[in-house]
């Protein structure tokens, strides 16, 4: 029998008498209480500060992005990567000077630094202006912590509970009235050697099939255009439980579910293992037009010996396999991906098995990430040699790579008229809207902002190794 992974329904209303009585709190105040949610790292991040920001909604607060006038500022990190953290820590650091203008302000650090001792310990002895640190297997439990935090004079530590769970109706502020995320499970399995995501973040769960699907009916009843599900590894998503399925409700048949909502929106998911990667997952993305036909599904290295010892569970060969298999049952797909430069032991031999893996793959566009070892992970203890000037130059070497790829593939749009949907307004005076294509190709538009959260045919002039350029011919309702 599974073992029961939802936040029953008496802590849920615990929290929710928690939320009245900060709400109480703050109208004590003269002014309305203002708050900051500043977020780092990916998207699950992103998902989880919509439910910050409605959970500080509901207490009364008004959402501000000046941490100088907030009363309570949250920041919610990533600990994915060393660079990351050190910029974190540092503009934490300069929360010192707000402070000192609001004394009254509370500090709240969380997400998946506040999941590494080596972090919480740093916390606690140098940066004394926090006042509540939590983890994200507790952030259904804001309000029990943040009241703690208001009333108890002194800072409050929270740690990971002995069984990290989910906790449906949480409220959400979405900032984006066209996309959406949409989580479906959380934590993963996998342990690849370099990854903490796991440590911090726990052992997989996965969200009731019915739950889902109820979000998102409620998503395109709503209006939104582009719907995107969201995991640590989105395509091992199995509800189990579910009697629908014989053996339990698959990532594949949830998309099929959802694609049976009324709505014209596209689905859009993240981020893909390729162990995951099926052909029925393929097939269920082939049948139906609202899934977009973009899969991003990293690789890592080229390197058999060095998949090994990341513990990826493929080859180059059965990866190479599964992006041509994908490309024969939807032709138009464009697959995207991520690489680590510079793994420990990565020899001059390793680094060209994946250059040629990047030249057969033919990615439309690539994420490089230089190695960061992450306290904790096997990977950390493994024997790294080459120096940092090396690792540079090899980024450098498979950047250049991937540019003229990217640039390549963009140019062959030039010309074409492209059904985009438009999102948001972009910097440029010429180009003054951001739109995505269907396979999710950054398209700048010539036009005006009443079109946003509209599709749209645009045709396309010209491009970079980034992006596309067009202008608007047609318009949909």
């Amino acid at each position: 029998m599974e073992t029961k992974t939802e936040i029953n329904t008496e802590d849920m209303k615990r929290q929710h008498a928690y939320t009245r009585k900060i709400r109480d709190l703050l109208l004590q105040r003269s002014a309305s209480p203002l708050a900051y949610v500043d977020t780092y790292g990916c998207q699950q991040n992103e998902a989880d500060s919509e439910k910050l920001r409605g959970m500080l909604i509901d207490m009364g607060c008004e959402i501000t992005y000046d941490e100088y006038v907030a009363d309570i500022a949250v920041i919610n990190t990533c600990a994915i990567r060393e660079n990351a953290e050190n910029r974190v820590l540092g503009n934490v650091g300069a929360l010192v000077h707000t402070k000192r203008s609001k004394k009254s302000q509370i500090i709240v650090f969380c997400g998946c630094m506040a999941a590494v001792p080596q972090t919480v310990e740093k916390l606690r002895s140098s940066y004394k202006h926090v006042n509540l640190v939590f983890p994200p297997s507790e952030l259904w439990r804001f309000p029990e912590m943040l009241y703690e935090a208001m009333t108890a004079g002194k800072r409050v530590y929270f740690e990971d509970s002995e069984h990290i769970m989910i906790a449906e109706g949480l409220p959400t502020h979405r900032e984006s009235a066209v996309k959406a995320w949409l989580p479906i499970m959380y934590g993963c399995n996998n342990f690849c050697s370099y990854c903490i995501v796991p440590y911090v973040r726990g052992r997989e769960r996965s969200r009731r099939v019915g739950v889902i699907l109820e979000e998102a009916r409620q998503l395109a009843d709503q209006g939104y255009k582009d719907i995107t599900l969201l995991g640590q590894n989105v395509n091992s998503y199995k509800d189990s439980m579910s009697e629908c399925v014989s053996g339990g409700f698959d990532f594949p048949n949830l998309i099929r579910e959802i694609c049976k909502i009324d709505g014209d929106f596209l689905l859009r998911f993240m981020t893909s293992h390729p162990k995951d990667a099926s052909k029925d997952l393929f097939m269920a993305m082939a049948e139906s037009k609202k899934v977009a036909r973009h899969i991003h599904l990293p690789f890592q290295s080229g390197s058999d010996r060095i998949l090994k010892l990341m513990k990826r569970g493929y080859t180059a060969a059965e990866y190479l396999d599964k992006i041509a298999l994908a490309r024969q049952i939807m032709p138009d797909i464009v697959i995207t991906s991520d690489v680590i430069v510079g793994f420990p032991g990565e020899s001059r031999q390793d680094f060209e098995e994946t250059l040629a893996l990047v030249h057969e793959a033919d990615f439309e566009a690539m994420f490089t990430f230089l190695y960061s070892s992450r306290p904790g992970t096997l990977a950390a203890k493994l024997e790294d040699p080459m120096g940092r000037e090396e690792k540079q130059e090899r980024f450098e070497e498979l950047l250049k790579v991937q540019n003229e790829i990217s640039e390549r593939k963009h140019a062959e749009y030039e010309g074409k008229i492209i059904r985009t949907l438009v999102d948001g307004e972009a910097p440029g005076e010429e180009y003054a809207l951001r739109a995505r294509t269907n396979g999710g190709r950054l398209v700048h538009l010539m036009g005006e902002s009443e079109v946003i959260g509209r599709f749209v045919d645009a045709k396309i002039t010209h491009s970079n190794n980034w992006s596309l350029f067009g202008e608007i011919t047609v318009l949909y309702n």
